[in-house]
């Protein structure tokens, strides 16, 4: 008897929920002003605007900076940015197969770079950089 009462009670329930979906639809909206569209024709050309100027280096990385005698031995002697420093780095790691086979981000040193890495056997790339700045005047 008890569910007799709970689905006579679950069915009563359902049937004002039906009769709420059953509302008047909103009146169609007139189509937009002209003016909107002139609007929006306006905030183009400030973007195209901003596609058409290259972007500047930073004068910090491009200036150049004079390696001490142990990175010196692995980049070389001429002052160089710093952005040309890295990849003479990643030049000389690719070269002497000392990235980590299993885990790509850890660079396995050799000689030369365990004095730059501050006698450190492996380093990972984020510490690299950190590492090679304290090498560069």
């Amino acid at each position: 008897m008890a569910t007799a009462k709970k689905a006579a009670k679950k069915t009563a329930a359902k049937k004002p929920a039906a009769k709420k979906t059953a509302a008047k639809k909103p009146a169609a909206k007139k189509p937009a002003a002209k003016k909107p569209a002139a609007k929006k024709a306006a905030a183009k050309k400030p973007a195209a605007k901003k596609a058409a100027t290259k972007r500047k280096p930073n004068a910090a990385f491009m200036k150049a900076m004079t390696p001490s005698a142990v990175l010196a031995a692995v980049v070389g002697a001429m002052p160089m940015p710093r952005t040309e420093v890295t990849k003479k780095i990643w030049d000389y790691i690719k070269k002497n197969k000392l990235q980590d086979a299993v885990n790509r981000r850890l660079i396995n040193a050799d000689e030369k770079l365990k004095a730059v890495f501050g006698g450190k056997n492996k380093v990972s790339m984020f510490e690299m950089t950190k590492l090679v700045s304290n090498h560069l005047k």
